[in-house]
């Protein structure tokens, strides 16, 4: 057992409380050294992270759905995961009212969402949908309302299953299910009352009440168009907390990770004042009016693995305000502040991800490692670089330079022969015109070319 002791030159001293005798040392400029952590301690640990990375590589889709479903209380965790396994190249789908599990399910590859995390599915609904399908799968609408009457899945859960994407292999259209749930129920509701009186259709008269055929003469409504993928996106994020059939920033994801390479969910650990480029999605807007009587905003913004608040002062809440929209994609530009334990982004410049390009320079690998070459690259991007930058000496870019605040906002993206991937070159290379730096770096003998973000 460990508990906090003495400070010593600023740092918080930890003793070990099982043993005798202080064995924690002084070192040189204020460290200090400990040698609490015994080795039985340190081979139990080494054996669970052992067999924690064997099923990580060895089943990665069951210790996934079983790592999701340990944290299935905790938004945060499960959005950070789910993003985790977007880069395993393991798809977390929609529920499945024939397949899901009361948590998350492995399911030919992919892991299906849980039943418990649907609003308004209760755990008596979800038992008596799980305790129903062991006598076969639902087929319709109708054989899902005829085996389970409203006192044990009532409407309100009904259009969450629909609204979820539960539904979907019964009938993929899911505003149809929602305009022909109303009269199903009544039909489901009619018949039951029917076979409890001793009547029923011909198909209950000869024993074939679970074909198929019995939910032919269940009503429908006139045929409808489905909802648009926004909608059905935002009945997703209402219902189960997440984007999981899709995601609006799922478009520019690969583009994301070389632009901007920060995750929101990454904020709250970076380093404070840290000059931050990230692309993401407005989720809320509360405008703020201060004592002076200047407008300011204060945002809830999302990316795919998390989201974290972000501050608009009024100086820059006057140049972005028209950009202010909720459900809005964008690429911002801020930094990282830290104020009484809570992380935010304090932004600084924003810009619509449809709006932004990107300068895209391919060289050769002789290129890539002649010193003469890159600081020719260098001098054509950045031919002053110390114009503009009143922040130098401030803050470090995440390749351990200064980012000089100016008004560069096109990023410039190196394709290396034979690389998979593509290099980010830091911001204080970034362009403020793209055509006018591809016909620089073209007239200095580079390959260069400027694309869109979103095509």
């Amino acid at each position: 057992m460990k508990i906090a002791g003495r400070k010593s030159l600023g740092v918080q001293c930890v003793f070990d409380i099982g043993l005798k005798h202080d064995h924690n040392f002084l070192l040189d400029k204020g460290y200090i050294a400990s040698n609490c952590f015994n080795k039985s301690h340190s081979v139990a640990y080494g054996y669970v992270t052992y067999q924690t990375a064997y099923l990580k590589a060895n089943y990665p889709v069951e210790y996934m759905a079983a790592l999701l479903s340990s944290v299935s209380g905790d938004q945060d965790k499960v959005q950070r995961y789910i993003a985790n396994c977007r880069s395993m190249g393991i798809s977390v789908v929609p529920p499945d009212v024939n397949s899901s599990g009361e948590d998350f399910t492995p399911h030919d590859e992919q892991i299906l969402f849980g039943l418990a995390a649907i609003k308004n599915l209760g755990a008596g609904p979800i038992a008596a949908i799980l305790q129903a399908r062991q006598d076969g799968a639902f087929t319709s609408l109708a054989d899902l309302c005829s085996r389970l009457d409203s006192r044990s899945l009532n409407k309100k859960a009904l259009e969450a299953l629909i609204q979820t994407g539960a539904l979907d292999l019964l009938e993929p259209n899911r505003h149809q299910l929602m305009s022909d749930l109303d009269i199903t129920m009544e039909w489901a509701s009619r018949r039951a009352k029917e076979q409890a009186s001793g009547q029923g259709n011909i198909f209950d008269f000869f024993g074939e009440s679970s074909n198929t055929k019995t939910f032919d003469t269940a009503p429908t409504t006139t045929r409808v168009q489905d909802y648009s993928s926004q909608e059905k996106l935002r009945m997703e994020k209402e219902l189960l907390g997440f984007y999981i059939s899709d995601h609006p920033l799922s478009v520019v994801s690969r583009s994301a990770k070389v632009m901007a390479p920060i995750n929101l969910c990454d904020i709250p650990e970076s380093s404070e004042t840290k000059i931050v480029t990230a692309i993401a999605l407005i989720l809320e807007i509360k405008e703020v009016v201060t004592k002076k009587g200047d407008r300011m905003a204060i945002l809830q913004l999302e990316d795919l693995t998390g989201s974290t608040e972000a501050v608009v002062f009024p100086k820059t809440f006057d140049k972005v305000k028209h950009l202010l929209e909720k459900d809005k994609r964008l690429m911002v530009w801020g930094k990282i502040d830290r104020r009484d334990e809570q992380t935010q982004l304090i932004i600084d410049d924003m810009q619509p991800i449809e709006s932004v390009r990107m300068v895209r320079v391919e060289l050769t690998r002789e290129q890539a490692s002649d010193r003469q070459v890159l600081q020719q690259l260098k001098t054509v991007l950045n031919p002053n670089p110390n114009y503009g930058n009143s922040n130098q000496g401030k803050g470090n870019s995440s390749y351990g330079r200064n980012e000089p605040e100016s008004s560069n906002k096109i990023p410039v993206i190196a394709a290396i022969e034979y690389m998979p991937k593509l290099v980010r070159l830091g911001n204080q290379f970034w362009v403020q015109d793209e055509q006018t730096a591809v016909k620089a770096l073209q007239q200095a003998g580079f390959k260069a070319t400027y694309d869109a973000l979103v095509t």
